[in-house]
């Protein structure tokens, strides 16, 4: 479980507030915004018969949610994962998420994720506890990033990033998935 707010934290709230704020101005229900979303990949998602993002799935973002399901909202806000970061580092503010055109969507790249947790690891001669130490987490989160097959949370998906001094978008794809 990962522990007290921290400056490398996702500000899960102020997220919920720019993606509320956008529905609103839209004059979208939850929904519609779940149904906005789903379009930005409606070839893929056609080809794939995928089933939509729940409402209650983007309406529950307020306090958690999966790194997966946060770029789907980030990629309709145009956003990036740091502008919802206390305290970023500054050599990860300012890159972009990729783009994605109606056949594709954004998906974290976790096993790249733990690759580079894992090499920095090595590099400071660090356990997988000190680490999960470190990040405010379990060994066992970190770990399982390696054979994760959908997602973790974003606070520590974010944790991560900035731990390893790198912006998001080195860890997120384009993807037909």
């Amino acid at each position: 479980m990962l522990g007290r707010s921290r400056s490398d934290d996702f500000d899960h709230e102020a997220f919920f507030v720019a993606m509320d704020g956008r529905r609103q101005q839209q004059g979208l229900s939850w929904t519609g915004l779940a149904t906005a979303i789903w379009e930005q990949s409606r070839v893929l998602n056609e080809q794939r018969g995928d089933h939509p993002i729940s409402p209650g799935t983007l309406s529950g973002m307020r306090r958690r949610a999966s790194c997966q399901h946060v770029l789907f909202v980030l990629r309709w806000l145009g956003r990036a994962p740091e502008d919802f970061l206390p305290d970023p580092r500054e050599e990860t503010v300012g890159v972009p998420l990729p783009e994605a055109d109606d056949a594709h969507r954004l998906r974290w790249n976790l096993r790249r994720l733990y690759a580079v947790l894992d090499a920095g690891r090595g590099a400071l001669g660090l356990t997988w506890a000190e680490s999960a130490r470190r990040l405010g987490c379990t060994s066992s989160q970190l770990t399982g990033l390696k054979a994760a097959k959908f997602a973790t949370g974003m606070t520590l998906a974010m944790r991560i990033t900035q731990a390893t001094r790198r912006p998001a978008a080195e860890f997120v794809d384009v993807a037909c998935w």
